[in-house]
């Protein structure tokens, strides 16, 4: 299957990276292909130039955020949240109708610096922004709540562990489901929590995640849903 994986951070290498290792055709999308294939020195979290990424990868196609929305069946957005609006508007209405959508972004806001704050929060969702401003597209939320490693390994952290899904449509809950279940998750370890405003619940983990991984030291850690089982 051909996806596009819009952003290029280490979210986005790792899910594009996951993809390809499975067998599936993939793009990722950036603002300015050639501006990005210049960089030399390693980004702001230390990961090295995208071209040097890219040539361990030679199935993946570096494109446009249009280009690679028209070539993909199905998208990922690991854009920064703060940018997730512009960068699927760059990317086309037309390109990303009828389609799927996984939202791994978090709308984080450092601008009053570390830890962030969320924008929008309580009573809206990054999620629902996109579904609102995309409503052909079909939008889950998913794989938000952990580091990128974890989302396509998460034997990394021992004993049971739960990803979620948001989303209005049972189908693309589905088809999300069915990705995770490929990344490696156990089928009963991913929990449906409901339409895309549920989506407002898992992004205001990431307070929680920030400060456990400050106080852990480490980001191999997950959210384990311990309850009675169901009908008891």
């Amino acid at each position: 299957m051909r996806y596009a994986v819009l952003g290029t951070g280490t979210v986005g290498r790792t899910i594009a990276g996951k993809l390809a290792s499975l067998g599936h055709e993939v793009a990722v999308g950036t603002r300015a292909p050639e501006a990005t294939r210049a960089r030399t020195e390693p980004d702001a979290h230390g990961n090295p130039p995208l071209t040097q990424w890219l040539a361990e990868r030679p199935g993946v196609r570096l494109l446009p955020f249009a280009g690679a929305a028209a070539f993909g069946e199905a998208l990922v957005n690991t854009t920064s949240g703060t940018a997730s609006l512009a960068a699927l508007a760059a990317a086309g209405r037309d390109h990303l109708a009828g389609k799927i959508l996984m939202d791994i972004a978090n709308p984080l806001d450092f601008s009053a610096g570390m830890p962030p704050s969320l924008d929008p929060v309580n009573t809206d969702s990054l999620g629902e922004q996109i579904q609102r401003a995309f409503p052909e597209t079909k939008v889950v939320k998913t794989l938000n709540t952990m580091t990128a490693l974890v989302m396509v390994e998460p034997s990394r952290v021992p004993g049971p562990h739960h990803v979620f899904v948001s989303g209005d449509d049972a189908d693309a809950k589905e088809f999300v489901t069915g990705r995770l279940v490929e990344f490696g998750w156990p089928g009963e370890s991913v929990i449906d929590l409901g339409d895309i405003t549920t989506a407002r619940g898992t992004e205001m983990l990431l307070p929680l995640w920030l400060r456990l991984w400050g106080a852990l030291g480490h980001a191999d850690f997950n959210f384990h849903v311990q309850g009675a089982p169901t009908g008891a």
